[in-house]
């Protein structure tokens, strides 16, 4: 049975299926998901591109942050919990630890915990970080008991499974799935989502009639656990995003849900309804409430900025500046600007730093201003 033939016959059997469990299944359903079913879908190979398939820069830029984190999580610096949440097959961990071990003490305290759902992904870690095997205390679907450390996630809440909802003249609805005949379509249901009025109405903002929006409740259902697990150290999330007022607020805004394969992307679901299992699903993060859930859980927000000043605080500038002639030299610095580039990922991806325990630190990577565009 296809994925498609299967949320039909649920849709059929149980009633429309909410978009984030339509979501899930598309993504995630164990023999048939987007993610589960390949150990690696970015990259020239795969469907889009991120930060870590344009080359190790990325990776060894943000052991230049870990490694000024590792002395304020523990003043004796002899254990570092390193968490990776949508950790993959490890090829950003690989990067990090590829710039940690010039710096043995901190190299040596790290214990790399690799967090993915999908078990295609997970077994293709031990070959990549081959030569960092010793750094490995755990690899699962699930973030560890407890940390005192770092956990980081590179656009991991983009992809959690979100409700659809869009004002009408005669008050908000959800979109839901169903099935017609042997196809999936769109349904606009009364909400029954429990918790999504009470989102819109927490952040104080209207979205306009005619207008539709994602609304990411897994996202903070996983902040809280992060937050409740993380015993002293910091949290950093760098993702697709943007200010609730800007996501919720604007007239005729059709949200930003979007869907990726081969490298084109769609926003009309009569691309990719119908098709479940074949496209990747994204849509922005609502900084507002990730930072105000946050804060209401423990964690101190210590910045939040595009990743254009994240890096450039952390040196990417003297990177490029010192990369050399010859290929090798244009490669790292085309791979520079690419990270940078206003308008692409220099822009759009958006960088929240919070400490738990750790008080008020001055973070090299806020130190060219925390600015969101």
């Amino acid at each position: 049975m296809s994925l498609r033939e299967l949320i039909v016959e649920r849709a059929r059997t149980r009633g429309p299926l909410t978009f984030a469990e339509y979501m899930d299944l598309a993504l995630y359903h164990p023999e048939l998901g987007y993610y589960t079913g390949a150990a690696q879908q970015s990259g020239r190979a795969g469907d889009f591109f991120t930060s870590v398939d344009i080359g190790p820069v990325f990776g060894h830029l943000l052991a230049v942050q870990l490694a000024e984190m590792w002395p304020m999580v523990d003043g004796a610096a002899t254990r570092f919990d390193l968490v990776e949440a949508g950790a993959g097959n490890g090829r950003l961990a690989r990067d990090i630890l590829d710039a940690a071990v010039e710096t043995p003490p901190f190299y040596d305290a790290i214990r790399l915990h690799l967090v993915e759902r999908s078990a295609a992904a997970r077994h293709a870690q031990a070959a990549v970080l081959a030569a960092h095997l010793p750094t490995i205390a755990s690899s699962g679907p699930d973030l560890p008991d407890m940390i005192r450390g770092v956990i980081y996630a590179n656009e991991l809440l983009d992809a959690f499974p979100v409700h659809r909802v869009t004002m009408t003249h005669d008050g908000l609805r959800e979109i839901h799935v169903d099935a017609d005949g042997g196809h999936v379509v769109e349904r606009l249901e009364q909400v029954r989502t429990a918790g999504l009025a009470e989102y819109l109405k927490d952040l104080g903002v209207a979205i306009p009639v005619g207008s539709r929006a994602e609304v990411n409740l897994l996202a903070l259902q996983w902040l809280r656990s992060a937050a409740r697990r993380l015993e002293r150290g910091f949290l950093m999330l760098i993702d697709y995003g943007d200010q609730a007022a800007r996501l919720y607020g604007a007239a005729g805004r059709q949200g930003t849900l979007t869907a990726y394969h081969r490298h084109t992307d769609a926003t009309e679901p009569a691309d990719w309804l119908d098709a479940p299992g074949d496209w990747d699903l994204t849509s922005h993060v609502d900084l507002t409430s990730i930072v105000a859930c946050a804060e209401r859980h423990g964690l101190q927000c210590l910045g939040a900025l595009d990743q254009t000043y994240f890096l450039l605080g952390l040196g990417a500038a003297e990177i490029a500046g010192s990369a050399g002639d010859g290929r090798a030299g244009l490669t790292k610095r085309l791979a520079v600007k690419t990270l940078l580039q206003p308008g692409g990922l220099g822009s759009t991806l958006k960088v929240l730093l919070f400490g738990k325990g750790v008080g008020t630190p001055a973070l090299r990577g806020c130190s060219q201003g925390t600015r969101l565009t």
